[in-house]
């Protein structure tokens, strides 16, 4: 299958894959026998000067027969394909926007329907950015979700209703959703008032917080909000069990400290290396639903996103990662561009790899995607610093680098190129895929 159609291509009703040329050609064909059948009345009327004179002047029986010919298929061929845009128009008006391309939108439902299964692993603000761009691709998308948040609009309801933390499960439902611009400025609108105990809740954290109400649990709220919002794809948690990430850090005395809520890690964790983060508690049951997604992938996307605390609270549930090392999907790391304050000071390629590796196995990414293209010149943000590339070929995956950068902010990754660039994986592994996983 073509994944990489321009997309400055006009998509026609003669466009592959719409499934519309077959009809359109059964009805040529019907319309050709049928005007077969007159021309042969016609033709006996003729014959036997069974017409009005005025016929003769209708017909321009007084112009050559191959004139006459070439006017009628011409006037035949304007009116039908008049005739059928009109109707095409008619029929589907109350079903559509009036600015919408039907064409584009059949193709795209066709074409994105026979899309590959991916499952993207993560959270933050960086998996949103991936499944725009892989929207192009494929409409089965399943987003595994982590729900270690505990900080903000999300954790503060975690705390008052007892709920898993709705902010990754906002952003990417709006990510996901048909009506992507809209439900991102509702969902991500915040309120400022005070007064109302509202101050710094998210329209969307609230509007699950309902969802959750109304259908009796979190997991059906998702379902049911994942309609309301025309999503293609899934949004799912992780586990359903609420769980506090904790990270031990070290300080350049080599003494360990413990840090308890994903929330603290990156503030009191500056300026120490993270030695390890572990889930309370630490075997929580994975959802099975993401386990059903992941064994029957065919691409499987981590990152970009915080190390630790994004990624790495997902692969922490044991029955996640097992599930990833056993999906005969291919699998990849997206790293991130710049590093993550508290976090990945200092980190490289690899060093995000290996944590990865320490915490969910090895092997369990085989490619990791990274930027290649930096500009010393352009800082990559407050406290932070590009990622580098590793000086050493690596070893126990492999390394993907391509230019990842968005125009307008260089430090996050930019949708179409990320999702481009994991689709080029794809295709050049399916020949050795069996070989590979």
């Amino acid at each position: 299958m073509n994944w990489f159609r321009n997309s400055r291509t006009k998509v026609t009703w003669l466009t592959p894959g719409l499934r519309v040329k077959r009809w359109l050609l059964l009805l040529i064909v019907g319309v050709t026998i049928l005007s077969l059948g007159l021309a042969y009345l016609l033709r006996a009327a003729y014959a036997y000067g069974m017409y009005p004179p005025i016929v003769y002047w209708l017909t321009l029986q007084f112009l050559p027969r191959p004139v006459r010919a070439l006017l009628f298929g011409l006037v035949g061929i304007t009116i039908t394909v008049w005739a059928l845009v009109e109707l095409n128009r008619s029929l589907l008006a109350p079903f559509i926007d009036s600015k919408a391309d039907v064409a584009e939108r059949l193709y795209r439902h066709r074409r994105l329907g026979r899309g590959l299964r991916v499952v993207c692993i993560g959270g933050g603000t960086g998996m949103p950015s991936t499944l725009r761009g892989l929207r192009q691709y494929t409409d089965h998308i399943t987003a595994i979700v982590t729900v270690a948040d505990d900080g903000g609009s999300s954790g503060r309801l975690r705390v008052g209703l007892g709920m898993l933390p709705p902010g990754d499960f906002r952003n990417n439902l709006a990510a996901l959703s048909e009506a992507e611009t809209t439900m991102t400025q509702l969902f991500q609108y915040r309120f400022a008032s005070a007064e109302a105990g509202l101050d710094g809740h998210a329209f969307g954290n609230l509007y699950l917080a309902a969802m959750t109400a109304v259908t009796g649990s979190f997991e059906s709220g998702l379902l049911e909000s994942s309609k309301v919002l025309a999503v293609k794809g899934r949004v799912l948690p992780s586990t359903l069990e609420l769980v506090q990430l904790n990270a031990d850090v070290v300080d350049e005395d080599g003494r360990l400290e413990r840090i308890r809520g994903e929330s603290m890690i990156p503030t009191r964790g500056a300026g120490r290396r993270i030695h390890k983060v572990y889930l309370d508690p630490e075997t929580p049951r994975a959802y099975p639903e993401a386990i059903h997604a992941i064994l029957g992938a065919d691409i499987i996307v981590a990152g970009p996103g915080s190390l630790y605390t994004s990624v790495l609270p997902n692969l922490l549930v044991p029955e996640i990662a097992q599930a990833v090392r056993s999906s005969r999907a291919v699998k990849v790391y997206v790293c991130n561009i710049a590093t993550q304050p508290g976090e990945t000071d200092d980190y490289d390629v690899d060093d995000h790899v290996q944590a990865i590796f320490q915490h969910a196995g090895r092997g369990v990414f085989h490619y990791v995607l990274a930027n290649s293209v930096i500009d010393e010149k352009t800082p990559a943000g407050p406290n932070s610093e590009w990622v580098q590339l590793p000086k050493e070929q690596p070893a126990g995956y492999r390394l993907v680098a391509s230019d990842l950068r968005d125009k307008d902010r260089p430090w996050r990754h930019d949708p179409n190129r990320v999702a481009h660039a994991i689709m080029r994986i794809y295709e050049q592994v399916m020949p050795g895929h069996g070989d590979i996983v």
